[in-house]
């Protein structure tokens, strides 16, 4: 929860961008014995059709154009030098190509540039490569290869660059790769390379780029990388280097990039290191062990966007920055570098200049004094602001609201005072709002409520008063709300229990809150987690709670409830902890909390239940369920410590349990002699032309179908599959909108995809399943058989038109996007849908045929799972299903 989190995410997305540079001139170093091999261009066409051998994956064709038909220098990716017609360089990047790397690669011996990055390569680096002496160029970026780094790629003498990042080597990085004095960008970085850095990387006189990053890499800095004077980019990151860094490093005038950080390193900073390294870009030590003062020269670096000295041990105040008027990211958190008083913030002023600051962060430092008005003078570039866990004291500033495109605001676990400025509300494009912890006053502005874009809340642990703001119902993209432990009152507003996209938490607890729980409390079917406990709440628990299936906890405790447990709160079957002690609530204890196998804690203290406690289930468990207070249960589990029920109790509870039964089966006869009677009156009444009507409201025919889609026309068609095509028709009496899928019963396999939707459908209701409307079957106008369903038409047509928009047969070229929360939800949408089919509609129904263009969206982007034509329906008895063979879409069937 903590909003550092969201800036360390930034910050490592900034680092491995840095990491993956590539500066022109890097090579690998080791000694062979080259084999002889034969000379001439049929030797190089030998080789190249030997590599396509080893390829064994070419979505593209790319290897077709590979063949003997044409001259070898014409293929793909492929080039030749002019004089000899040798391969002189073979392009094969971002073609998606698998297989290993062919041995025969070391016998193309003019070659001068090697480039198979973005693949799928994998398998070892062939020590053949080492026969390459022409080689400049060797770029394997982004494939899968494992195995070490040939340590004869030394014989490679002429290699300017060498790029292997992003794939699985292991093993040590070769010390022989130091004698490659015409290497320029070296790149090994994010692969799981061990040992230590060789210190005949000092002798790489030519070397620009070096980047080790994110290896497994141990041992200190050698010292001889202090000689490398025309170093520019040095990337260290991610490893386990440890010990105290060379001082010469600091001496390197070139360097642009220099990021050390997430190591042990220790040691002090260079005092001139703002005038030792005066092109210095971005400057990252974060996440080490490095202690001492930041140097007053710092300010002299100019040029720096980005200064990141966070989790350290650095101390003393913060030098003025007052020059560093191109920083984009300044990082200074969890340090020790104040002194818990005024002027600890000092330097922030300086930052006024940083016209294009987009993150700092100095959360976690000990600063102290109050947070200085000049932060409303700050850039509007700024984007995330993070002071948490610090000890600053006052007023946030009224001016907070200068910020228009601020982000993330974290000032959370301070000393904070006085009301939340209503300026607040001027940070439209806020998505985290952390202030909790701290002794904030006043009431919640309804400013609050123009921040549409929050997605998470917390204000929690302060001495906030009034109301909760009704505004807050327009903060339709919350994920978390935290209002608890305040002096809150009043009633819950219905619109914010009306927040549907709430799937996090929230919590309304340890306040003053009065009234009964919204029946609105509904629409929170997205939501984890729900505190409402020590309140003053009253009235009966809602049932419609058990509406808001996602639960995992919830909690209302400590208040004024009253009543029985709702018997809908059955389908609450996710709950892991279920809180309602201390309340007035009365009646037995339910028998479904036996069945919610996730339960492991169940509080239901000090109420007024009675009856005979379950023994199974989470009542087995003495430590996970707390009964007492409730003088009028009995049995149970010895554990509990509650009183054997007694004879009258047993016979009470027999006399009631008969009651009930004779009751029921009453009950049950009357509904069969209805349904007895109503079947053999539709039995007389059954049309021939249509089946399964008694589960249909519209009665359709052939003609009318034919009406209402204008005879099928094409002007009327949205979508054909393998069985039928659907039509977009307009009933003429009612006016209403359907889809009609017209199977083509010529097709084999359609008749029976007819008759599984017909078995599937005709049974089931959720509002997350496609809605049938009728079933046809009959004759058409030609006297053949004709079949079709009629559905409720979707607005927004499937999931597939919006994850991959083109133009359909009858609509225009329109751009559709979701956005993150209605993919979130149609996500949900189908869940549910799919909970239901497996485990809720009697009859099991797998489904086996989902992707994204049998999710229908509705006016509101509701999803609606359709075509059951492969659905597989079990028997009562049949808990397990295989098949054999692929059943549904090729790329959407598991495995």
């Amino acid at each position: 929860m903590e909003a550092s989190n969201v800036f360390f995410l930034v910050f490592v997305e900034v680092i491995v961008l840095l990491s993956c540079f590539n500066l022109h001139g890097f090579n690998l170093l080791g000694l062979v014995t080259a084999t002889p091999v034969v000379r001439g261009n049929g030797t190089d066409q030998h080789a190249l059709l030997q590599f396509k051998t080893k390829v064994t994956g070419d979505p593209l064709k790319i290897m077709e154009s590979w063949n003997i038909s044409i001259h070898f220098c014409q293929w793909h990716g492929v080039t030749c030098g002019r004089k000899h017609q040798r391969v002189t360089k073979l392009d094969l990047q971002f073609l998606k190509l698998s297989g290993s790397l062919s041995p025969y690669i070391g016998n193309l011996s003019f070659l001068r540039g090697l480039n198979l990055a973005d693949n799928s390569f994998y398998n070892q680096i062939p020590q053949e490569i080492g026969r390459l002496r022409r080689l400049e160029t060797l770029q394997l970026t982004n494939n899968s290869i494992r195995g070490e780094i040939p340590s004869n790629l030394s014989a490679c003498s002429k290699l300017t660059l060498v790029d292997m990042r992003s794939n699985q080597l292991a093993g040590e990085i070769p010390a022989s790769l130091g004698l490659l004095s015409n290497l320029q960008s070296l790149n090994f970085a994010n692969n799981s390379l061990k040992g230590s850095i060789p210190p005949s990387f000092g002798n790489l006189s030519s070397l620009e780029g070096l980047s080790l990053a994110i290896n497994a890499l141990s041992g200190t800095i050698p010292e001889a990388l202090g000689q490398l004077t025309n170093l520019s980019f040095f990337s260290i990151h991610g490893n386990a280097i440890a010990g105290n860094f060379p001082m010469s490093i600091f001496n390197l005038s070139k360097i642009r990039i220099f990021d050390i950080g997430e190591n042990k390193i220790q040691g002090t900073l260079h005092s001139d290191l703002g005038i030792t390294m005066p092109s210095i870009e971005f400057f990252s030590v974060a996440g080490n062990q490095i202690s001492g003062q930041i140097p007053i020269s710092i300010s002299n670096a100019s040029n720096l966007n980005v200064l990141l000295f966070n989790d350290n041990r650095l101390s003393g105040n913060v030098p003025s920055l007052e020059k560093l008027d191109k920083l984009v990211n300044l990082g200074l958190g969890k340090n020790h570098f104040g002194h818990g008083k005024e002027g600890d913030l000092k330097f922030l002023c300086s930052l006024v200049n940083a016209t294009k600051l987009k993150f700092l962060y100095i959360g976690t430092s000990n600063f102290g004094g109050e947070l200085p008005k000049c932060i409303s003078n700050f850039s509007t570039t700024l984007l995330n602001l993070v002071i948490e866990q610090n000890k600053i004291m006052g007023r946030i500033p009224n001016g907070i609201g200068n910020l228009i495109n601020l982000e993330v605001l974290s000032a959370l676990e301070n000393q904070l005072s006085g009301p939340i400025p209503f300026e607040i509300g001027r940070l439209q494009k806020l998505n985290i709002f952390f202030a909790y912890t701290n002794f904030l006053s006043g009431s919640i502005p309804n400013s609050i409520g123009n921040l549409t874009m929050l997605i998470k809340l917390a204000l929690n642990e302060n001495s906030l008063q009034g109301s909760i703001p009704i505004s807050l119902g327009n903060c339709q993209n919350l994920l978390l709300l935290d209002l608890s432990k305040n002096n809150l009152s009043g009633s819950i507003p219905h619109e914010v229990l009306r927040l549907q996209s709430l799937s996090i938490w929230l919590d309304l607890s340890s306040n003053y809150l009065t009234g009964e729980l919204p029946g609105e409390v509904e629409k929170l079917k997205n939501l984890g987690r729900f505190y409402c406990s020590q309140n003053r709440l009253s009235g009966l628990l809602p049932r419609n709670i058990g509406s808001c299936v996602s639960l995992e906890t919830l909690s209302l405790d400590e208040n004024l409830f009253e009543g029985p447990i709702p018997s809908s709160w059955s389908s609450l079957r996710g709950l892991v902890q279920l809180d309602l002690s201390d309340n007035n609530l009365s009646g037995g204890i339910p028998e479904f909390f036996v069945t919610f196998g996730a339960l492991k804690y169940l509080n239901l203290s000090f109420n007024d239940f009675d009856g005979v406690i379950p023994s199974e289930g989470v009542f087995k468990n003495a430590s996970a369920t707390f009964v007492e207070g409730n003088n009028k249960l009995c049995g149970g589990i010895p554990e509990l410590h509650l009183s054997r029920c007694n004879s009258k109790t047993s016979s009470t509870t027999s006399v009631k349990l008969k009651i009930a039964i004779i009751v029921v089966m009453l009950g049950v006869a009357l509904v069969f002699t209805c349904l007895l009677f109503l079947w053999f009156r539709k039995k007389r009444q059954q049309n021939p032309r249509t089946i399964c009507e008694e589960n249909w409201l519209l009665q359709l025919s052939y003609q009318s179908i034919l009406r209402a889609t204008n005879g099928f026309s094409t002007q009327n068609l949205v979508g054909a599959g393998s069985f039928g095509s659907v039509y977009k028709g307009i009933l003429e009496e009612s006016g209403e909108v359907i889809a009609v899928k017209v199977f083509h019963l010529l097709h084999s396999g359609a008749s029976r995809s007819f008759l599984a939707e017909c078995e599937a459908l005709k049974n089931i209701r959720h509002r997350n399943l496609v809605k049938v409307l009728s079933a046809i079957s009959g004759i058409d106008h030609k006297g053949n058989d004709f079949k079709a369903l009629a559905y409720e038409f979707m607005e927004n047509g499937s999931l597939e038109d919006w994850l991959y928009p083109s133009t359909s047969m009858n609509e225009p070229k329109t751009t559709r996007n979701l956005n993150f929360f209605q993919r979130v939800n149609v996500a949900i949408d189908v869940a549910h849908a799919l909970e239901y089919l497996h485990h809720y509609c009697g009859t099991s129904i797998i489904h086996c045929d989902l992707k994204p263009s049998n999710i229908l969206l509705d006016e509101e982007m509701v999803g609606h799972i359709s075509d059951f034509g492969l659905a597989k329906i079990l028997s009562g008895d049949e808990l397990n299903y295989s098949a054999l063979g692929l059943r549904g879409t090729i790329g959407y069937a598991p495995p």
